[in-house]
C-alpha cells in the first residue's frame, strides 16, 4: 500500500517532505524545489494536499505548492503512487505552474 507520508525526490533533483496522511487522506508539508526562473533565492515552501485512499493502495493524489517564500507563483501537482518491484513506491505526476502577470491581456503567458 502506498504511503505519502515521508520524503520524496525528483529527477530533477526537487525534495518534498509528507507530514503524516490523515485518516480523510488529507496532508500537509514543505516542497524544497531543485529549479526556479525566480530572481530571488530558492527557499522551501508549503504544500497542502489530499489522497485518494484506496483498497488496492495505488492511491491518486493532489498538492498545492505555494511558493510565497521566494515567487508569486503557485504550483498543482496531480498524481499516482504506484507499489513498483520490491515493495518501492513511485509517483508519477503532471503538474501546472501559475505565475502572476501585470495584466489581463498577460494572461496567456501566465500558466506552464
Amino acid at each position: 500500500q502506498c504511503n505519502l507520508t515521508g520524503w520524496w525526490e525528483n529527477d530533477l533533483g526537487s525534495k518534498m517532505h509528507v507530514s503524516t496522511v490523515d485518516s480523510q487522506g488529507n496532508f500537509s508539508g514543505q516542497y524544497y524545489t531543485a529549479v526556479s526562473s525566480a530572481q530571488k533565492p530558492i527557499k522551501p515552501s508549503p504544500l497542502v494536499g489530499s489522497q485518494h485512499l484506496d483498497e488496492d493502495g495505488q492511491c491518486t493524489f493532489g498538492f498545492t505548492v505555494n511558493w510565497k517564500t521566494f515567487s508569486d507563483s503557485t504550483a498543482v501537482f496531480v498524481g499516482q503512487c504506484f507499489a513498483v518491484d520490491g515493495g518501492e513506491e513511485l509517483l508519477q505526476t503532471s503538474w501546472l505552474l501559475r505565475e502572476k502577470v501585470d495584466s489581463l491581456p498577460s494572461n496567456w503567458r501566465a500558466t506552464r
